[in-house]
């Protein structure tokens, strides 16, 4: 690793901000994702947590490897509960949620970290989607998508996400939901959320279109139980005439809006039996970004 930098404004010995990972068999990326956050990061100046539920690897033993990086192992394959465990052991605010499969630097955590004061909450980084090894469906979907103004403007979609001590508390209080990025953006007004410009998190895509898909559906079904709940806002929602306006801003994007919509309606009829059972807790998830 390289030469590690001092955080500013930190007391000797005490973490600038709590780090929890939930992990279920992540051995392909835990190693990429702690060597990012803990390369050229003072020892100490992170409290890391990484619990790992219901792993059948070793993503445990990988985890270990790191110093400074508590482990804690779970039964149950379930990142809620993996939240739960972590939070409970974590021991600093801001407190960071951090998907396994998601890359950001100890810098930049401790940017965004920094974010969350004086009314803001609840911060998340700029997003960052690698797409040079994704299909020319994947491109095409997701360049519309990171158009979207609530995608650009809400705190889901980017596996990073810091909290207050009291945007910590908002957040335990939200039902339990498959799409529990978008209930914690959802939960804060404008002024208390923020999307940081100088701090950036790499979102590793799908390559193929038939993961796309399965992070499509997974979507679709906790959007909808997200609004049966109502905790999800209409300003969240992708209209016909938010499209419009976009495609007439921007053919190069309007010219993909027929593919985007196409994928939206396949997840949307594929996702139809997971809603019609109530079923919220199948967790799809694609392996081409973990390749």
């Amino acid at each position: 690793m390289g030469e590690a930098v001092r955080e500013p404004g930190c007391r000797a010995g005490h973490p600038a901000a709590s780090v929890v990972i939930p992990a279920h068999d992540e051995a392909q990326v835990i190693e990429r994702t702690l060597r990012g956050l803990l390369d050229r990061t003072a020892a100490g100046r992170l409290d890391v947590v990484v619990v790992c539920n219901g792993c059948t690897d070793d993503t445990a033993d990988v985890a270990r490897r790191f110093d400074g990086v508590r482990v804690i192992e779970v039964p149950e394959p379930s990142k809620q509960r993996a939240m739960e465990v972590g939070n409970q052991a974590a021991t600093a605010y801001p407190r960071v949620h951090l998907d396994a499969d998601v890359t950001i630097s100890g810098a930049d955590l401790l940017i965004l970290a920094r974010a969350v004061s004086g009314g803001v909450h609840a911060a998340a980084p700029t997003r960052v989607l690698p797409l040079r090894q994704s299909s020319w469906i994947v491109r095409g979907y997701y360049r519309v998508w990171e158009q979207l103004p609530q995608v650009r403007d809400g705190l889901f979609g980017r596996g990073v996400i810091a909290l207050s001590e009291e945007g910590q508390r908002r957040v335990d209080a939200l039902p339990r939901v498959l799409s529990d990025d978008l209930a914690a953006s959802e939960a804060f007004a404008d002024s208390e959320r923020r999307v940081v410009d100088d701090a950036f998190a790499v979102v590793h895509p799908p390559r193929t279109t038939a993961d796309l898909l399965r992070r499509r559906v997974r979507v679709v079904t906790g959007n909808a139980q997200a609004t049966d709940l109502g905790i999800r806002h209409r300003s969240s929602v992708t209209t016909p005439s938010v499209l419009i306006r976009m495609a007439v801003r921007d053919p190069r994007v309007g010219v993909r809006v027929p593919l985007f919509l196409g994928i939206g309606l396949v997840a949307r009829w594929r996702s139809r039996r997971a809603v019609r059972a109530g079923d919220f807790t199948t967790w799809l998830r694609d392996e081409s970004s973990r390749a």
